[in-house]
């Protein structure tokens, strides 16, 4: 009898991707698709619905062309699916699911106002009740400038990006708690969606689905739109994809640093006891997140900077689009001499900031080429990780190791920096770990359904 198959979905905010393995973990092939965004002008990024369901509908297709190649079995299928995806993102659905207004990216600095409007009562209590610094990213701030810009929530849910793929595919309707920590409706402290929050909305407790953890079963694929080979699927969110990516190697020991290089670089230390109201608060002041993991039971402390998303806009400009181009500058930043401009002050970069994500560069000498640029910004970098460090240090016991994950840990220049301010860094050897680790959780359904 043929091993089972699962596969990890991964929504991610550059790329979308579908990994499958066998039951013993074996990856076998993995399908991949740039995300769909729509992007205008001052920053503003829009996903659309439809373009991200055809985008993920064309990828199953692909899976399931290939799975008779891989496995050498025409009948091969796959009998559950994961889905893993970044925060903040989300879709309003009405009673009969259908989607109201377009998607924001986490990035899409939109909101500003909304928070500005914020009652000063819930302003105060916001980042010790939900674990998050108040500001343009959190899911409730886009909701309320949807609201106020026309959108009637009356009879309104609010589904995070794998929560709503989910039901997109025939699952039933539920909020992970790892999402729903991203949005600044859920009381850390309970667990429960916050009621003043939901009331500041104009909405209520139905607003929210019913809250599950990751992992939890969701029923199953169905619909005439998808191969023979996807259908029947089991079906479960995974959760955050930076949680989701730390626990793809197993259980990440309370004194490491798990870092996952992707648009956001974030630094995760799981807790298991959620941190005081106080000091949530504290951390928030340093845009250091202190929320729920795709771990029933811990917490985790998620920090993170834009300098994934800074590194992309500089290899745009300097016209690199290519893996390739990219490999190509990474050998050039290495070889640079200890002393340049991007060490002596003759170029300034800002914008790693959570809260900002704007690369600026100021210029103040001659031979600033690509590659002294790219340094500028790994080094601006690890000046933001160095006060975030500070920050946590102030709070937990220092990490003693730190393993690094993402597409950005493939360069040789990016690992270089990282080791100057990271302790004792190690290297993941896995090129998709958040699609993996929601593969896992795929695994794990089954082996749950059995019992």
């Amino acid at each position: 009898m043929n091993p089972r198959l699962v596969a990890g979905l991964d929504l991610g905010s550059t790329g979308i991707k579908v990994l499958v393995i066998d039951e013993a973990g074996t990856e076998l092939l993995i399908e991949q698709s740039p995300t769909p965004w729509h992007h205008g002008p001052g920053g503003t990024t829009d996903l659309e619905a439809e373009d991200l369901l055809a985008t993920i509908a064309n990828l199953l297709d692909a899976v399931a062309r290939r799975l008779p190649e891989v496995t050498g079995d025409p009948a091969s299928r796959i009998d559950a699916i994961a889905v893993s995806g970044m925060g903040e993102t989300g879709f309003l659905l009405d009673k009969d699911n259908v989607v109201r207004a377009p998607a924001f990216a986490w990035f899409d600095p939109r909101g500003q106002q909304q928070v500005d409007s914020l009652p000063q009562d819930l302003r105060d209590r916001f980042a010790g009740k939900t674990g998050l610094p108040v500001g343009v990213q959190v899911s409730v701030v886009k909701i309320a400038h949807l609201r106020d810009n026309g959108l009637n929530l009356a009879g309104l849910r609010w589904f995070n990006l794998p929560e709503f793929v989910v039901l997109a595919l025939g699952g039933r309707a539920a909020a992970d708690y790892s999402l729903s920590s991203r949005t600044g409706l859920l009381d850390q402290n309970t667990g429960e969606p916050w009621t003043e929050m939901l009331t500041h909305l104009g909405v209520g407790a139905e607003f929210i689905p019913p809250l599950v953890d990751a992992g939890t079963d969701l029923g199953v694929a169905t619909g005439h739109a998808l191969p023979d080979a996807i259908v029947g699927a089991r079906l479960t969110v995974a959760g955050h994809d930076h949680l989701v990516s730390a626990v793809s190697g197993g259980a990440i020991p309370n004194d490491r640093y798990h870092v996952s290089m992707g648009t956001a670089e974030v630094l995760l230390r799981v807790l298991d006891a959620p941190l005081t109201t106080a000091a949530r608060s504290r951390l928030a002041d340093h845009l250091i997140n202190s929320v729920r993991h795709v771990v029933p039971g811990q917490h985790v402390l998620v920090a993170g900077v834009k300098t994934g998303l800074l590194m992309r806009r500089a290899l745009q400009m300097c016209d690199i689009t290519d893996r390739a181009g990219r490999d190509l500058l990474d050998q050039r930043v290495c070889a640079l001499p200890a002393a340049g401009p991007s060490t002596d002050g003759g170029i300034e970069i800002a914008g790693a900031r959570n809260d900002d994500g704007v690369l600026s560069i100021t210029v103040r000498t001659d031979g600033v080429n690509s590659a002294e640029l790219f340094r500028s910004i790994l080094l601006h970098g690890n000046e933001e990780i160095a006060r975030l460090i500070a920050a946590l240090d102030a709070e937990v016991a220092p990490a003693r190791t730190t393993l690094l994950t993402g597409g950005w840990a493939g360069m040789a220049s990016v690992r270089d920096a990282r080791a100057q301010v990271l302790p004792d860094v190690s290297v993941s050897t896995r090129s998709q770990d958040t699609a993996y680790g929601a593969a896992l959780f795929a695994a794990r359904l089954l082996t749950l359904i059995e019992i």
